[in-house]
């Protein structure tokens, strides 16, 4: 069933009570009686108070899972996640493309500046990141996904080095590195999905992988996530 069908029929039936109070109202109000409409409002208002919760509470679900949560995870770990680790909600997408293999993942790159150093690092997030089947046992979907981890390591490292070159380090330049570096990586992750198909296309995913690991070996200097501010 669409899934809008499904969230109509579900506010339909929540709100049937007062669909039913207001056709009462309605027939009482035509011979005078307005005491069913002092009902109406109050079982309005109480719909609604049980509501707002209940959709803020769906909307955190649908960000973070917190019912089932796990810490973000440092880029010396990349080796140790599997699709347990994703623990994420996705209440109705149900398919990518027709597929039932899909996944995503959700990485940030995480600073902290200070007076004479800077901590920049690659974080990855169990609860905001999702997988169709946890249990599934297709390591190319799952290298693709780590491979969107290793991307954000890459523009962390490189953010670092740019830091790392500056003639004079204020920390006005610093946020600046920092913030054309996190859009860089987001434009290309987009690409990396484009061009790989999401992992679909065998030889751009191989491809991406040797380029991607060339990469961070090249900046494996830059792999602690604090560096020192020059003088």
């Amino acid at each position: 069933m669409n899934d809008t069908l499904v969230v109509i029929l579900i506010l339909g039936l929540y709100f049937s009570p007062i669909f039913y109070q207001l056709v009462i109202v309605i027939k009482e109000s035509k011979r005078g009686n307005k005491v069913p409409l002092k009902k109406f409002k109050r079982i309005l208002k109480y719909s609604f108070l049980t509501l707002i919760p209940l959709v803020v509470t769906f909307a955190i679900l649908t960000r973070i899972n917190f019912l089932n949560y796990e810490s973000p995870i440092t880029y010396d770990r990349v080796d140790q996640i599997t699709f347990e680790n994703f623990r994420g909600l996705e209440f109705f997408k149900k398919s990518l493309y027709g597929n039932e293999r899909f996944a995503y993942v959700v990485t940030t790159i995480e600073t902290e500046i200070d007076d004479d150093s800077v901590s920049v690092k690659a974080l990855f997030h169990p609860s905001r990141s999702f997988v169709y089947n946890s249990h599934s046992n297709s390591k190319e979907l799952l290298s693709h996904e780590i491979y969107h981890f290793k991307i954000t390591e890459l523009f962390a490292r490189k953010a670092k080095k740019k830091i790392v070159d500056l003639k004079s380090s204020s920390k006005n330049e610093v946020s600046k590195i920092i913030s054309s570096s996190w859009r860089q990586e987001r434009k290309f992750q987009s690409k990396y999905d484009y061009d790989t198909f999401h992992s679909y296309v065998f030889s751009e995913q191989k491809k991406y992988e040797r380029d991607i690991d060339s990469l961070l070996n090249l900046l494996l200097e830059f792999e602690k996530p604090k560096v020192i501010l020059n003088e």
